[in-house]
């Protein structure tokens, strides 16, 4: 390697001071964050912290024990600590239909966790081919939209990007879920009034979930849905989001479900216990392996 002199009569360069890099912000302890859903005095967090260490307690539970907080408020604080978005029941929109979201730490949750692990493991991760989750139902009120809104927030809550699409042209439901007006959605798009882009409504306490609502029932859903423009659709919102979770009308209403999951690439069933029929979900399923779609399960709805 040819190393150069410096020309004479220059001296050679100062090296430079480098500034030592900052250290590394230190984590806020779950004190330090239940303070900040909880005003605790500095006595307070004395108080927990023996309390903590005279019983063998978590530090939440301290200070539930101590009345100093509640439980709420604890989950609250440890969500703040983990990432991990939390919907308080205070002042709260969403419906309690949506546990995943209101109570993510509840037996029904850990159900839709169970389902999310499944079918990543099996059907929306690589290697699998990448498709839209059609959610399908034989009726109405065996709770599709229910459990397709469950598992868009359950997808959501790891941080992936996921779009939950209601194309129940016919009675729709996801806006009531969230507590939003369906004014505009799907229908416009596909009418070509609307692009996506102006379509699409956060939520604020789910910030790796969107929705595209069904918008204004039209009288011509079928057409609607069948038209190329909702496959154009379904390919550009797969380039933006890590998951999309299509609601479907109930298959008793006509051929839109069908159609849907055909378009979409992959479907999960809904049944009802107690209430839906084994003929119409075996018929339902027969209808899915007829077709390219990808049948990832049954899932039986006991609510």
């Amino acid at each position: 390697m040819l190393v150069h002199p410096s020309p004479l009569n220059q001296p050679l360069p100062r090296p430079r001071a480098v500034s030592p890099e900052p250290a590394p912000e230190r984590p806020k302890s779950i004190g330090q964050r239940l303070r900040a859903v909880r005003p605790l005095t500095d006595a307070q967090i004395e108080q927990i912290l023996l309390h903590q260490r005279q019983h063998g307690l978590r530090f939440g539970d301290a200070a539930v024990e101590l009345k100093l907080a509640s439980r709420d408020e604890v989950a609250r604080a440890l969500s703040q600590q983990f990432d991990f978005p939390y919907v308080s029941t205070e002042d709260c929109a969403l419906s309690p239909e949506l546990v995943t979201a209101v109570s993510p730490f509840g037996e029904q949750a850990e159900v839709f966790r169970e389902l999310r692990t499944r079918l990543l493991l099996e059907h929306l991760d690589p290697p699998q081919p990448r498709h839209a989750l059609a959610v399908l139902s034989t009726d109405v009120g065996d709770g599709k939209s229910y459990c397709a809104a469950n598992l868009a927030i359950s997808l959501s809550q790891m941080g992936r990007r996921t779009l939950l699409i209601d194309a129940d042209l016919r009675c729709p439901r996801v806006h009531q879920l969230f507590g939003l007006v369906n004014r505009h959605g799907l229908s416009a798009v596909l009418a070509g009034h609307q692009s996506a882009a102006t379509a699409l409504h956060t939520v604020a306490e789910l910030p790796s979930l969107e929705l595209l609502l069904a918008g204004s029932v039209p009288p011509n859903p079928q057409e609607l849905l069948q038209r190329p423009t909702f496959t154009l659709l379904l390919q550009e919102l797969l380039e933006r989001f890590d998951h999309v979770i299509v609601d479907t009308p109930a298959a008793s209403q006509g051929a839109d479900a069908r159609l849907l999951a055909a378009k979409c690439g992959a479907a999960l069933i809904v049944g009802r216990q107690g209430r839906s029929r084994l003929a119409d979900l075996q018929a339902l399923a027969g209808a899915m392996a007829r077709t390219a779609t990808r049948l990832t399960g049954v899932l039986i709805n006991q609510g």
